[in-house]
């Protein structure tokens, strides 16, 4: 048997020869493939994981920017009717003094002031944030990412994103002062004139918030800009403190400034821009919404007109509007979370900008830049 199966070997030797070698590569072939196979396979689920991570880390970032903005409302509320008080005007006018028409018309000016820059802060509140956050978000992320594991420096350290983020005190500062100048300036210039006697339909007085509108964003200036007007009241200027302080900055400065001019790009975009007038026109819908519940018509008004109402059938002297409108400061910059800032928080452009932000400064092509 042996003989016979030597013999057959021996008559087909190259036979065998090509068969064993074809068979052998067909093997380590198989060999080869399930070990590409199976590195595919890993990467897939690396990838899958760390795009899981990434996920879960965007979607808790998301949810302090809302604590976050919850939380510096009260601040802002504060800051507001310090600068706007309006309360002391109305303590005066139960004393009846003489220069009655006189405070009433300061109180005129300062309620719409107030509740128009109510609405401007707190939208420049949620964007502002939603930038700054996110542009850190993707620093921390990509410090968690392993990535410092060699002992590589950290691209954000607590120091820096602690300076980083007090940047927002501008806002609360220097930038609302100078937001209140220019929307005072706006209010006067459209209602300055306007009787506490006139009357006043809803519809008109959305017109009348949109007038405001277009002087404080510079609607009407022939001078076309890519980014909006309103941020110069987010940041400072680029000539801040710690750039001018060029001799003896730290390494901690330097990269706080250039987290800073990250954002000020980011703020300069068109998308930026897009997205705070977005935010804008629902905070002013939001307003007049608000609005509207005191401008339903009585039973007798029904009657008159046939049970048809519209945003015109009822109007009401300015004299009327006038605490309304001082009161929405308590409903636009409520930190617990009222109709007017939920709507911020959950619009679809403000998520899908964040998550554009988030994805620009998490990935670790951003180390290289």
């Amino acid at each position: 048997m042996l003989r016979s199966l030597w013999s057959f070997l021996k008559r087909h030797k190259k036979k065998c020869l090509v068969l064993g070698t074809f068979l052998g590569g067909v093997y380590l072939l198989g060999k080869y493939g399930q070990k590409k196979i199976r590195e595919i396979q890993e990467r897939e689920a690396a990838e899958y994981i760390a795009q899981a991570r990434r996920q879960y880390h965007f979607e808790s970032n998301q949810r302090t920017c809302n604590m976050t903005v919850l939380s510096m409302l009260p601040t802002l509320r504060d800051a507001l009717m310090h600068q706007l008080n309006s309360e002391s005007l109305t303590s005066l006018l139960k004393n009846r003094p003489a220069n009655k028409l006189e405070i009433w018309e300061d109180l005129k000016i300062i309620s719409f002031t107030r509740s128009v820059a109510a609405v401007y802060s707190t939208c420049m509140l949620v964007v502002l944030l939603r930038v700054q956050l996110n542009i850190i978000g993707g620093y921390i992320y990509l410090d968690n990412a392993a990535l410092c594991k060699n002992g590589t420096t950290p691209l954000a350290p607590p120091e820096v994103q602690q300076q980083y983020l007090s940047s927002i005190q501008h806002l609360l500062g220097d930038g609302l002062t100078e937001l209140i100048t220019i929307v005072k300036q706006a209010v006067h210039k459209v209602f300055g004139s306007i009787s506490l006697k006139h009357t006043l339909s809803l519809l008109e007085l959305e017109q009348k918030l949109k007038d405001i509108r277009k002087v404080v964003e510079h609607k009407d200036s022939d001078q076309i800009s890519s980014y909006s007007p309103l941020c110069h009241y987010l940041m400072p200027d680029e000539e801040n403190p710690l750039a001018t302080q060029a001799c003896g900055l730290t390494e901690r400065d330097i990269t706080t400034i250039k987290l800073l001019n990250e954002t000020r790009d980011m703020l300069e975009s068109p998308d930026f821009s897009t997205v705070l007038s977005t935010c804008l026109n629902r905070g002013f819908s939001r307003l007049l919404d608000n609005m509207a519940e005191f401008f339903r018509p009585t039973e007798q008004d029904l009657s008159q007109n046939g049970s048809v109402y519209s945003l015109s059938s009822v109007s009401l002297p300015l004299a009327k509007i006038i605490p309304i409108i001082n009161g929405q400061i308590h409903s636009v910059c409520s930190e617990t979370p009222s109709h007017f800032v939920q709507d911020l928080l959950m619009m679809e452009q403000v998520k899908d900008f964040a998550a554009n932000v988030y994805e620009a400064f998490s990935t670790p092509q951003q180390l290289e830049k």
